[in-house]
């Protein structure tokens, strides 16, 4: 009841402030970023204690609403699971650690200003806008919120109105766990997100395809806005001839198949010789049937693509491809069965785009020289995907290529793995979140440096020449980097020195 009282009094004072500066004509989202901004003012988000506080509200969120967010992603996709994917633990990792990441960073000094306090401070940049996308309605939206809470900004998050059930429990119930006014949830279409884009953040986090990723872009360079754009594109996946294939298609198939192919970082084509095509379509035939049955359309965690607007437009990307497996849908449960295409070119309509869909090309190429070639001669994926037991191979693709991540011999796996940075390059986004490097690309690191008043004879030294023209050589050294861990082990290695000469000579 004291937090109904206190949230009721905030809502009428933000209401007055609001109409008595910009009269009635508001509209709802641009007064949601006001109130988030002045709650941010007011520096209540930047205690650490505040923001671990946050922090394990919204872990309870996650545990104690379980079934509804369950069944939210069950109406809007069809999955039994939950879907948060590791959210918990990605809480976990920031509580724990939060004091470190937002400590000082010393750096490393000169000679003229190794008495003086040099350090690196995050700091929160304000009022960030996340929104969020329908695939992974709750991971994909509650991450980046992570991320914001423990650099202690603001976050006005926008759910994706394409999954409409997650969105509308965010909205009922995410307030109920965290601050309000701080982290507000708005739902609704295009023209909310569009009027979104019109006000003024510190920081734009968006997660998507990279057409919608270009509207946000040019929104926010209005306002000379950095962006996090997390999109996608088509993911490679090379077969090496020499691979066992049975564990490798199995792998493939997992990644490719859940979700209904709805992922960002699925394997979208494969590449592989024409001389293990068949034997890769077969394995890949067996797996589909060990995790969805003969039958996938009545197994109960296979997925349903998302509306019949994305239904269409992977049914018509079958235009022109041999199906080798699958290819069966329903148009009224927007099924469409796991599918595996061959002998599929460049040229093919299914690689003109990505799926995101149920449907694994596979596009022949002569070997890994070809492959190479054929993944540089397109756009940089988020993700790419190497099967391969020959370590050189796998160090070559590394090097030869670019993508937002690599994987070998695995498919998804490093999405979970918290100590790495998760972001494409190029086409596929910029930016990158996960643990603290999410937190860091929602903070400013801000540079400090703390000057001591005295010792003005030596601090005339970095002044111009004319100053401290007698001073050159000097000059030159004061100003050099120092490594202090060098320096403390050269005077160690002089101690020890010292210490072993005079044993020497005791002797």
């Amino acid at each position: 009841p004291s937090d109904s009282v206190y949230y009721y009094h905030i809502d009428i004072y933000f209401c007055i402030i609001s109409l008595t500066q910009y009269g009635s004509s508001m509209s709802r989202e641009q007064l949601v970023v006001e109130r988030a901004r002045r709650a941010f003012q007011t520096g209540m988000s930047k205690p650490l204690k505040f923001r671990v506080h946050q922090l394990k509200n919204l872990h309870r969120f996650i545990t104690e609403r379980r079934k509804d967010i369950a069944d939210a992603v069950n109406k809007d996709l069809n999955k039994v699971s939950v879907g948060t994917l590791g959210l918990e633990g990605e809480i976990d990792v920031a509580v724990e650690r939060l004091a470190e990441w937002a400590a000082p960073r010393p750096v490393e000094k000169s000679l003229l200003t190794i008495l003086d306090e040099v350090y690196i401070q995050p700091e929160p940049l304000g009022v960030v806008l996340i929104i969020g996308a329908w695939n992974y309605p709750w991971a994909v939206t509650l991450q980046p919120l992570v991320a914001a809470i423990a650099a202690g900004n603001a976050a006005v998050v926008k759910p994706s109105e394409v999954s409409s059930h997650s969105a509308k429990v965010m909205e009922e119930l995410l307030p109920l766990y965290l601050d309000k006014e701080l982290y507000p949830v708005v739902c609704g279409g295009v023209s909310e997100t569009q009027e979104l884009l019109r006000q003024r953040f510190d920081h734009i986090f968006y997660t998507g395809n990279s057409t919608v990723g270009k509207l946000v872009m040019e929104a926010a360079a209005r306002h000379l806005t950095p962006v996090t754009l997390e999109l996608g594109g088509k993911s490679p996946c090379y077969i090496d001839k020499d691979v066992d294939l049975r564990v490798a298609c199995r792998r493939i198939t997992w990644g490719k198949f859940v979700n209904c192919g709805q992922t960002c970082i699925a394997p979208d084509y494969i590449l592989c010789e024409p001389s293990i095509q068949d034997r890769v379509v077969e394995e890949i035939r067996k797996c589909i049937t060990e995790f969805y049955t003969d039958d996938p359309k009545s197994f109960e965690d296979y997925g349903r693509i998302i509306n019949q607007r994305h239904f269409q437009r992977v049914m018509s990307l079958l235009e022109g491809s041999t199906v080798a497996i699958g290819g069966d849908s329903d148009q009224s449960q927007c099924y469409i069965a796991p599918t595996v295409l061959k002998d599929v070119t460049g040229g093919s309509k299914v690689m003109q785009e990505e799926i995101f869909g149920p449907l694994l090309p596979i596009v022949t190429v002569s070997g890994v020289d070809e492959a190479i070639q054929f993944i540089n001669e397109r756009e940089k994926p988020l993700a790419l995907y190497v099967f391969s037991p020959d370590n050189k191979l796998i160090r070559r693709v590394i090097a030869e290529t670019s993508s937002g991540a690599l994987v070998a011999n695995d498919c998804l796996v490093h999405f979970t793995v918290s100590a790495l940075p998760f972001g494409g390059v190029g086409n596929s986004g910029m930016g990158r979140y996960h643990s603290q490097h999410g937190f860091d690309q929602l903070s400013h690191l801000r540079a400090c440096l703390i000057k001591k008043l005295n010792l003005e004879d030596a601090n005339a030294m970095r002044y111009p020449p004319h100053t401290a023209k007698k001073l050159g050589w000097a000059r030159f050294f004061l100003l050099k980097r120092v490594n202090l861990r060098r320096l403390r082990r050269m005077a160690l290695l002089a101690l020890f020195s010292a210490m072993t000469a005079f044993i020497v000579q005791v002797r």
